[in-house]
């Protein structure tokens, strides 16, 4: 079968290629998904540069991608809940997963049924997505009536996250450029700051969560928008330290992470606040919440553009850049 495979670290357009490997042969908890669709994701190029090596380094050739929408081909002996001929959606496990690829083997506890709303690309486009924002708001104990604020709500996360955080009744601030400010109004934030013309923390103030996407000052400056008592959730800023002992990371990485820390930590006690770094596990249980979400209209696919699958180097790339409004598609198979 044809699949796109990592060969080494450092710059997306010169460490992948496509190359013919062996069909995966599925265990008896695992079915076998012929690949309609997958979508791309920051995670494939930090990847691809070697960013997360402190929490696992790869042997190469290794595949790539996490998002995946197909249809099953094969099911082992102790599979019982899906079919050959099943619609499938999921969020692979591992960090050489492999749905960029024609086909790849799952654990079935990760699969769950298409969206019946939804194409094959639609329901490819949410699962990571998905399952980070509904585990960050989980930590968040988000409820009825809380203020969020959730940075770059063009993006993949944002558009997800703004109609997931308005599912459960919460009152939204984004933040996204000029040109996106009205069709992002339309996923229902209630209140969309040009970041180009206005000081988003002039406007989000005494919020009661903060979904930190960016990083960096970002990160520091989420603690200003928080009220007292309130919690900022990062997908990027400095890791915290149980975080670092839940992924394993040797002592001298956490003893780096641990001074980066001096500075949140000072954030956290000025505001009495609860801090957490989030890397996302994938969850059968959330992904079936997504399906439900879609089914019932709450949740809509974002998508800026597809590629065919020979064209996947390029999606990665255009990934890379930052500018895509929602989710890119690998179409793998028409």
């Amino acid at each position: 079968m044809k699949a796109l495979l990592i060969t080494g670290y450092g710059d997306v357009k010169d460490n992948l290629k496509f190359s013919q490997i062996d069909k995966p042969k599925i265990k008896e908890n695992q079915v076998l998904v012929e690949v309609y669709a997958a979508s791309t994701n920051p995670v494939d190029y930090k990847i691809i540069k070697g960013e997360l090596k402190p929490i696992k380094k790869l042997d190469f050739p290794a595949r790539i991608g996490y998002d995946v929408a197909g249809v099953v081909v094969e099911k082992g002996a102790n599979v019982k809940d899906f079919n050959v001929g099943d619609e499938i959606f999921s969020r692979v496990s591992g960090m050489s997963p492999g749905t960029f690829a024609e086909f790849v083997a799952i654990d079935s506890e990760l699969v769950c049924p298409k969206p019946k709303q939804l194409s094959l690309s639609g329901a490819a486009s949410l699962p990571l997505v998905g399952v980070t924002t509904i585990q960050v708001f989980n930590e968040a104990h988000l409820k009825k009536g809380d203020k969020v604020l959730i940075h770059a709500g063009s993006g993949g996360i944002g558009t997800f996250a703004i109609q997931y955080a308005k599912s459960k009744g919460a009152y939204v601030y984004t933040t996204t450029s000029t040109k996106n400010v009205d069709w992002v109004k339309e996923l229902g934030a209630d209140r969309v700051i040009d970041y180009k013309k206005e000081n988003y923390l002039d406007i989000a103030k005494e919020v009661d969560v903060v979904y930190d996407t960016l990083g960096d000052d970002y990160t520091y400056d989420a603690f200003k928008a928080i009220k007292k008592g309130g919690k900022v959730i990062t997908l990027v800023g400095v890791m915290d330290k149980e975080s670092a002992k839940e992924l394993g990371l040797n002592w001298f990485y956490r003893f780096i992470l641990s001074l980066k820390r001096i500075k949140i930590n000072k954030e956290i006690k000025r505001k009495s606040a609860h801090y957490k770094f989030i890397l996302m596990e994938p969850n059968k249980e959330q992904i079936c919440e997504i399906k439900k979400l879609a089914d019932d209209g709450f949740i809509k696919p974002v998508i800026d553009r597809e590629y065919p699958f020979s064209e996947a180097i390029e999606a990665l790339q255009y990934q890379k850049t930052g500018r895509a409004k929602g989710k890119i598609i690998i179409k793998v198979k028409e």
